[in-house]
């Protein structure tokens, strides 16, 4: 069983406002003394924390122009990417969470799409602005932390504008309220055309997720006194869970640098960690020469796994290396933020439950509701495989910016007015309250590593770079949750292999470029016309057991 903490969590007031950023300001306002955030040897108190993102807050009101910008955070494992984050909520805005490590173009298409009114930069996004600077088709305000940068860059760029986070006052300024139906996140993922699909995060749909999980985990004594992990990118929407979920516990968080990414397991026992949550690939590598060896992280008292299927023999080995912690598969797609449904691995049953391996999603959420369907959006009778739909308050508003994608995924069901999302999971309807078993996608999306991936995007970039319009994207080789990568054959390119990989690299991030591309004279047709995408991984089998 968890273990107690040495004192009782204390509740926290309840946020002031519907605001996301309240869930911070209310424990900030509990625990201004306490470490909000560390990261490397740079730690910050809730309060210094809530100083920092005021002046990001003050310069976004001040000098943005817009009554709630839309504000990219392009930055990676820093202090100054928590202030940004909470200082564009402060200041009523969005956040656009931006990745300074993704190509330029990607990170382009980002900006765009989203119409972002201003970017708050820490050092490694400064260093990957000039491109962005350069294309703008509008001009920005860019949130640099020093002044010198700013001036520096005013000068070279004269048509944005430049603020420094230091030359402003965090205190005295008033953070903005925001409405239950304003937009809290913008998260943008691989999209079927070649461009990145927003997804829109409300305030009222983040903090039911936050609620929703400390109802959850304050059962197990989650509180103050906890250490969260924060291995996320923060353009994954479960890093979510990580800072405002431990942030409404008035618990530290805490981020491994680089360097310290490299041996996570090492990083949960110098930090002491007690709250960790990973993809099932990470563990997979954390597991590597014995890393969970049995009993090792015995301060644990939380383990999540998410983002892609978990295997039973995983969720087991973890189970050992923390043997105080509870350990939940979590199941969410972003646009139903982060968590729809929970499966509490028990030593000695869970074994059994998982199907074929793998560990199920468990029962929905509270105030969730999960159906199973056919092709017509019937209930399936019980026993039955179908898509996965979900429905309730944390099923955001849609696609950004794009009302056929969205009347296409979200939708109402026969004699029902309820919209309900529909995931293109496959599972098996199982009876009211037992845990529902995921039998993999039923489209050509697959996850690698937890992030969700649109083969025809990776196709449409494979087109561009090839100049063949014959092209074919695989998940291979196979894994519990998707692909460990993608397997790229093209007919009759106008270019060599070289050529296609180095342009791909220009254009996608490292997850979705194809391992291996293959030239082909032309793709096998299946009796339809169409291309046999099976025929290519009967290949691909073939191979691998050669």
């Amino acid at each position: 069983m968890p273990l107690n903490p040495s004192h009782p969590p204390m509740t926290i007031p309840a946020p002031a406002s519907e605001g996301l950023h309240e869930v911070f300001l209310a424990a900030a306002a509990a625990w201004p003394g306490r470490s909000a955030v560390e990261v490397g040897p740079e730690t910050l108190s809730y309060q210094e924390l809530r100083r920092n993102a005021l002046q990001v807050a003050r310069l976004l009101v001040e000098h943005s122009g817009a009554q709630r910008p839309r504000v990219g955070v392009l930055a990676s494992r820093s202090t100054q990417m928590y202030a940004g984050i909470l200082g564009a909520l402060c200041s009523g805005g969005t956040v656009v969470p931006l990745n300074p490590g993704f190509p330029a173009q990607r990170t382009r298409q980002m900006i765009e799409l989203a119409d972002a009114h201003a970017l708050v930069a820490d050092d490694a996004g400064s260093a990957a602005l000039a491109p962005q600077l350069d294309a703008a088709t509008r001009p920005l305000l860019v949130i640099v932390r020093d002044g010198a940068q700013a001036d520096q860059l005013a000068v070279q760029w004269p048509r944005h504008r430049f603020a420094a986070a230091e030359r402003a006052a965090g205190e005295g300024f008033e953070p903005r309220a925001s409405g239950a139906d304003d937009l809290a996140y913008l998260f943008f993922t691989s999209g079927s055309t070649g461009t990145p699909k927003g997804v829109g995060v409300l305030h009222r749909n983040a903090r039911r997720f936050v609620a929703m999980s400390q109802e959850r985990y304050r059962a197990l004594g989650i509180g103050h006194e906890d250490r969260f992990s924060q291995f996320y990118d923060i353009t994954f929407d479960s890093s979510m869970f990580d800072l405002f979920v431990g942030w409404s516990f008035g618990a530290a968080l805490c981020c491994p640098t680089l360097a310290e990414w490299i041996n996570p397991n090492k990083y949960i026992e110098k930090r002491a960690l007690t709250v960790i949550d990973i993809v099932p690939s990470t563990g997979h590598m954390m597991d590597r020469s014995n890393g969970w060896r049995a009993g090792r992280f015995a301060a644990l008292r939380l383990c999540r796994f998410g983002g892609e299927a978990l295997s039973a023999e995983l969720a087991a080995r973890l189970a050992e290396a923390a043997p105080n912690a509870a350990i939940d598969n979590v199941y969410g797609p972003t646009e139903c933020t982060v968590d729809a449904s929970y499966y509490r691995w028990e030593r000695g049953r869970s074994a059994a439950e998982a199907m074929h391996g793998v560990v199920p999603i468990g029962v929905a959420g509270p105030r969730v509701a999960l159906r199973v369907v056919d092709a017509d959006l019937r209930d399936v009778p019980v026993g039955a495989e179908g898509e996965l739909l979900i429905a309730g308050p944390q099923v955001t508003p849609g696609y950004w910016k794009d009302p056929q994608r969205t009347a296409k995924s979200f939708v109402q069901l026969p004699g029902n007015d309820v919209v309900h999302y529909r995931t293109g999971d496959l599972v098996r309807r199982v009876p009211e309250g037992q845990p529902i078993p995921y039998l993999g996608r039923m489209d050509y999306q697959i996850k690698i590593a937890g992030v969700r991936i649109e083969l025809g995007e990776i196709e449409q970039a494979m087109r561009q770079a090839s100049g063949s319009d014959e092209v074919v994207a695989v998940g291979w080789p196979p894994t519990a949750g998707g692909a460990s990568g993608v397997v790229g054959f093209v007919a009759r390119p106008k270019c060599d292999v070289a050529e296609m990989r180095a342009r791909l690299k220009e254009m996608l991030p490292g997850v979705m470029v194809p391992k291996d591309l293959r030239v082909v004279d032309a793709m096998p047709l299946n009796v339809n016309g169409k291309v046999d995408r099976k025929a290519l991984l009967e290949e691909l089998r073939a191979e691998a057991v050669a």
